[in-house]
Parts: C-alpha cells; sequence; structure tokens
C-alpha cells in the first residue's frame, strides 16, 4: 500500500540501504534508474534500446545509432544479400551489460581458496555455502581434530596459521571478544583482505564498528564488511527473496569489488554501502526489530484502546447501571468485534489523508518544490504499514463475525427469543427493512474486504516489482479509494437509522459508528472536490512543475516561410 497516495508525494523519502546500487563487480556501479518511477527502491542498470550490431542493414545502405539511413560505402549489392555478423560477433550480447550475471568472464576463478576463521554456526554455513558455490575452503580452528567432522568433507579445517597461509581473503568469523585472539596471527595476515561478518548485541554498543576495531588490530591488512545481514540458515538454504542483498563497505574499492564477485557466485546480491565509516550503520541493520512499524503499530493500539473503552462504556457499563444486567461475557467477542471495524476503517482513511493534505499544500502554495513538514512526510512514509494493519484489523473482524453464532451465550439468545415468541403467539417476526439491511451490508462488507486483500497481496515486494508505475498506482490509489467508498456504505448500512434513535444514545453517547465516519468522509469530501476539473488541471500543473506567480518571457525567433505564425513573444 506504499502507492496510496497523490502522486505528488514520490521523491520526498529519504533513501535506505536498499535504495543503494548494486555493486557491478568489475566494471564499477554504473548508471541505474528506478523501477517504479520514483517510487520504487532498488535499483537496476539502464540499457540502450538498440546496439549497433542489431540494427537492420539495407541494401545500399546501413542503419546508423541515431536511426537515420547512410550512404553505403559500396558501390555495389547482390540483390537480396544482407550483411553477416562473424561468429565472434553473434557470441557477443547485444546489450552492454557488464553486471557479473550477463557477464560469466567476471566470474571469480573456479576453485579459488577462501579462508574462514572460526568454527561456530555462522562458519559452519559460511563453509557449507562456499563449497557448494565451487570454491575450496580452509576453515583455521584452535581445534581442528574436534571441530572437522561440523565441516563438509570438502572443507579443509586446519590450525588458524596454516590456514591463513592458504588464502588471501580471509573471512573472520568470530566475535568482537575474540578478536585480541588473532594478534599472534599478523604477520602472516599481512596484506590479506579480512570479512568481518560480525555484530553487536546492542545498537551502538561501541563508539567504533567491528569492522573498524578489526582494522584498527590490524593495520596492514584490508577490511571489508559484509555478509553480517545474512543469517546462518539462509546460508545453508540458500539466498531468496528479501534475503538474496548483502550489504558491502570498505576503504578498499579492489578489495570490496573482490567480496562482491564472491558474494555474487554464492547467489547473492552485493551492495555497496560506501566506505568503512558505514560499517556501523550495516551493523544496527539486523539488531533493529521492525523499525518502520513503530509508529503504525502505537496508533493502531492507540485507536483500538479508545474504541474498545468507548464500546465498553456503552454495551457493558451502561446496562449494568441503568438496568443492573451483567454483560461481562460481552467483552471477549462482541466488544472486540464492534472495536476491530472501527479501527481498520480508520485506519484505511488514515492511509489516504496525507495524500490530501500533501495537494492541499501544494494547492496553497502554489509549488510541488516546498518540502512538506516532517510530521506529513513521516506520516507519508507509514502509509504501506497502516494500510496492512488495517487489513489485518478487517480480517481479525470477519473471524469474529463468523464466530458469533458459535457461542453459547447466543444460541441462550436464540432459545429465549423462540420461547418468548411462543409465549406471545407470534406466528410471523418477519422485519422487511432489518432483513435488507442485513444482507446489503454484508455483501458490501464482503467486496470491501476483497479489495483489502487485493491491497495487501500487490503491496508484496515480489507482487509489487511485477507490476508498472500505472498498474500500481491503479491498484493501490484508484482500487484503495474504491475500497474506502465501499467501506463507507458497509459502515452506513450498518448504521441504517441508529444516528436518529435516540434510544441509541448511551449516557449520551452516540452510536460509534457515527464516530468512524468523520475521518473517512472528510477524505471522500476531499477526493471529490480535486477531481474536479478547475482543481485538477491546477493541480496538475503543480505537479508538472508550475509554480505561482513565476513567469518567464521570451522572445521567439524571426519566423520566416511556411512554418511562421506570426508570434513574436510569449508568457510561460
Amino acid at each position: 500500500m506504499a502507492g496510496l497516495s497523490s502522486s505528488c508525494c514520490r521523491g520526498q523519502h529519504p533513501a535506505t540501504p536498499a535504495q543503494c546500487r548494486t555493486i557491478s563487480p568489475r566494471a564499477g556501479p554504473g548508471p541505474t534508474s528506478s523501477a517504479r518511477g520514483r517510487g520504487a527502491g532498488c535499483t537496476t542498470p539502464q540499457f540502450p534500446s538498440s546496439h549497433p550490431a542489431s540494427l537492420p542493414c539495407g541494401r545500399r545502405g546501413r542503419r546508423t545509432a541515431q536511426g537515420s539511413l547512410a550512404p553505403s560505402t559500396s558501390s555495389f549489392s547482390w540483390p537480396g544479400w544482407h550483411p553477416r555478423m562473424s561468429r565472434g560477433d553473434m557470441a557477443k550480447p547485444l546489450l552492454g551489460h557488464r553486471s557479473m550475471e550477463g557477464d560469466p568472464s567476471s566470474m571469480p576463478a573456479a576453485g579459488r581458496t577462501i579462508g574462514v576463521l572460526g568454527s561456530g554456526d555462522f562458519a559452519r554455513s559460511l563453509a557449507i555455502r562456499l563449497v557448494c558455490s565451487g570454491f575450496k575452503v580452509v576453515v583455521g580452528s584452535r581445534n581442528p581434530k574436534r571441530k572437522a567432522s561440523l565441516f563438509p568433507s570438502a572443507a579443509e579445517v586446519t590450525f588458524q596459521a596454516e590456514a591463513v597461509k592458504k588464502t588471501d581473503i580471509i573471512f573472520v568469523a568470530v566475535f568482537r571478544e575474540h578478536y585480541s585472539t588473532l594478534c599472534d596471527l599478523a604477520d602472516v595476515l599481512v596484506g590479506k583482505i579480512l570479512v568481518d561478518v560480525s555484530n553487536n548485541t546492542e545498537i551502538n554498543h561501541h563508539k567504533e564498528s567491528n569492522a573498524e576495531y578489526l582494522a584498527s588490530l590490524f593495520p596492514a591488512c584490508t577490511v571489508v564488511k559484509g555478509f553480517n545481514v545474512v543469517s546462518a540458515w539462509t546460508l545453508q538454504s540458500g539466498a531468496r527473496d528479501g534475503n538474496k542483498q548483502v550489504l558491502i563497505c570498505s576503504n578498499n574499492q579492489e578489495a570490496k569489488r573482490t567480496v562482491a564477485e564472491i558474494a555474487q557466485v554464492m547467489g547473492f546480491t552485493p551492495v555497496d554501502m560506501g566506505c568503512m565509516s558505514s560499517a556501523c550503520e550495516i551493523e544496527n541493520i539486523p539488531l533493529r526489530l521492525l523499525p518502520a512499524w513503530k509508529i503504525p503499530i502505537f496508533l493502531a493500539l492507540g485507536l483500538f484502546l479508545c474504541f474498545f473503552t468507548y464500546n465498553l462504556i456503552r454495551q457493558v457499563i451502561h446496562p449494568y447501571i441503568r438496568e443492573q444486567k451483567n454483560k461481562l461475557y460481552k467483552i471477549p467477542i462482541e466488544v472486540v468485534n464492534t472495536t476491530l471495524p472501527c479501527v481498520a476503517y480508520v485506519m484505511l482513511s488514515l492511509v489516504y489523508l496525507p495524500g490530501v493534505l500533501a495537494a492541499c499544500s501544494q494547492l496553497y502554495y502554489g509549488t510541488k518544490y516546498r518540502r512538506f513538514p516532517d510530521w506529513l512526510d513521516q506520516w507519508l512514509q507509514h502509509r504501506k504499514q497502516i494500510g496492512l494493519l488495517s487489513f489485518f484489523c478487517a480480517a481479525l473482524h470477519a473471524v469474529y463475525s463468523f464466530c458469533l453464532p458459535m457461542r453459547r451465550s447466543h444460541r441462550y439468545q436464540l432459545i429465549e427469543t423462540a420461547v418468548k415468541q411462543a409465549v406471545e403467539k407470534k406466528m410471523n417476526v418477519w422485519v422487511e427493512e432489518e432483513v435488507w439491511r442485513m444482507e446489503i451490508y454484508i455483501s458490501v462488507g464482503i467486496i470491501a474486504l476483497g479489495l483489502l486483500s487485493l491491497l495487501a497481496i500487490t503491496s508484496l515486494p515480489s507482487i509489487a516489482n511485477s507490476l508498472n508505475w500505472r498498474e500500481f498506482s491503479f491498484v493501490q490509489s484508484t482500487l484503495g479509494f474504491i475500497a474506502l467508498v465501499i467501506s463507507t456504505l458497509h459502515t452506513l448500512t450498518y448504521g441504517w437509522s441508529r444516528a436518529f434513535d435516540e434510544n441509541q444514545y448511551k449516557f449520551y453517547l452516540p452510536p460509534t459508528y457515527t464516530l468512524t465516519l468523520l475521518v473517512p468522509c472528510t477524505v471522500i469530501l476531499a477526493k471529490v472536490i480535486f477531481s474536479l476539473p478547475c482543481v485538477q488541471q491546477r493541480l496538475l500543473r503543480i505537479r508538472r512543475g508550475w509554480e505561482k506567480g513565476r513567469y518567464v518571457k521570451f522572445v521567439l525567433p524571426s519566423a520566416t516561410g511556411e512554418y511562421s505564425s506570426g508570434e513574436t513573444s510569449s508568457n510561460v
């Protein structure tokens, strides 16, 4: 649900580690472009639309790179004859993609020896992955005889000093506290590449990162930070989806490129995070617990507590005080089931409200270049999480509603109603209005839940990456707004005429559904106003670069001939 608001909000958010460039292991970083306008996260290389070798040749001329027909260098040509490329040219790729995925020649040499210092779970998983990727692995351990059985038979397990002498690239898979035990190897480690894979136990636990500390202990070595965001399980099971990225940083470009090549062969996607000063940030990433979900979760919990308290007063406390009836049994199911749709409905409207506020800001200031306030910018960045929590609450509401007839209290109420009808000798209790109301609001609610499910599915990275920007915007923006409108119809048909019944005002408190309508109706009304041609055209001009109060006057050159229009100046 990241694209649930207007396109005016694109480009307002800071970059994340996933948005850094992907390393092109020998050619270095190339030109990149976003996968979906400015709304996508990762970047991919841009390819030219054509290649000189693939352009069609004519009988008496050839196509230039610009697409124009150049004169032929030969005065004679056989009829129907076309130039053919040599076998060497046919073997070359048409697109000049220099990434390791498209250029096998840039892969590291097969059988390259990689060293691993350490014998823990991560070291064992790393050795297994390296062996499966075709590398020769030498594991350095303080007790090789005891640890040899834990590693694959293809890996050589020996003492640390012997392992260091056999390779130039060494993965240091030991904790920071044990770095000092490697100081005896300082002489044989000179000129080696050390890959630090360790993490801290707390965020910013030390003043300097583990990689910087390792570099200070071994100044004659080249230290590269990497593979710390990959778990031991991922190394054993293989790279999949979100676990494919390996964040790498170092002050030495060649060493960083070498480690990137190894990661590429292992099936991961290396991401260049810059110099060694980024190591602290990389080490903090695995320690963060849902950083983008904290504000949305607190928002959802706050709304839940507010609506739960409000419904508790109306459904439990009011009957006890006024009628001396014990309704505490309603708390686990009925009160919760009345609260969940309120939270889901309001959260869904809060997904679209920041887009409305952003559009109002642009219309007021007459420009798109004025930055939004920090609170609005944060709100815009959390729309996806807010929308997913809205779907979660709506799904729980559907499950709770499905379970309502299973309760023992509901069965007792049915028996009590049947006995009362028998005593009063009522043969027909059919109420046409109530029947239609129930049928309509359940049907509309199912449609709303279906649309929310579609929005949640398209929020998955694997699905979102398969859509272009127009498709993604249509699903998240257009269908999302339709889901909000249908949810409003579901709420209105549920309430029906209860807002005009004085018996529904317990302790002078209005029905709960009337409170939930405030924000969604405001959003819908604003969207209707923005769809008016006069407002829509102005907003579209602003988002395309027009600014209020700024004009440029230019004079057209004197035009002669058939294309002359008679205009000499214009105001833009």
